[in-house]
């Protein structure tokens, strides 16, 4: 019945949307729609400007998660990579442009566990088994078209400074 309603409820209102449209001149439509797409245009560039570096960041990013090729990462994982990413950029420790081989500054313990997505007093072969399974998906091999080179190296520096602090 419901079905039915929202038909009837829809034939109508096209009906009368076709209506208005056979009655009006072409001179009308045409200042309509220049209104409607500038109205449109406006709203949109509200939304951009209010929004600005959220809605061009991790929106984009999530969205575009398939372009990015790295295989195993569930979409949790890569936003995690990302937030903890930006963490470090901004306190000067790590850069995607780096292709020299000196090391930056190593990161902390608690940064540490946020790369491999432990808590604070698990065991080393848990510390072992989340390095290796990030690095099986993360690692330049796995994904030849993407430069995942200095994650990989992030990742081993948390594991390194892991088992030398907690279980030496």
């Amino acid at each position: 019945m419901n079905l039915f309603l929202v038909g009837t409820i829809i034939f109508a209102i096209v009906y009368l949307i076709l209506n208005w449209f056979v009655k009006t001149s072409s001179k009308a439509i045409a200042q309509g729609t220049r209104k409607i797409i500038l109205l449109f245009s406006i709203v949109l560039a509200i939304l951009l400007a209010y929004g600005g570096k959220f809605l061009l960041s991790l929106p984009l990013t999530l969205i575009f998660l398939s372009a990015l090729k790295i295989k195993g990462l569930s979409t949790f994982q890569i936003f995690q990579l990302w937030r903890l990413i930006q963490y470090l950029r901004n306190s000067g420790r790590f850069s995607f442009g780096s292709n020299s081989g000196t090391k930056t500054s190593s990161i902390t313990i608690e940064e540490s566990y946020k790369v491999l997505g432990l808590k604070k007093g698990c065991k080393k072969e848990e510390v072992m088994k989340a390095a290796t399974k990030l690095q099986k998906k993360i690692h330049p091999d796995m994904n030849r078209d993407m430069n995942t080179e200095r994650l990989s190296q992030l990742v081993n520096e948390a594991k390194d400074r892991i088992l030398k602090e907690d279980f030496n």
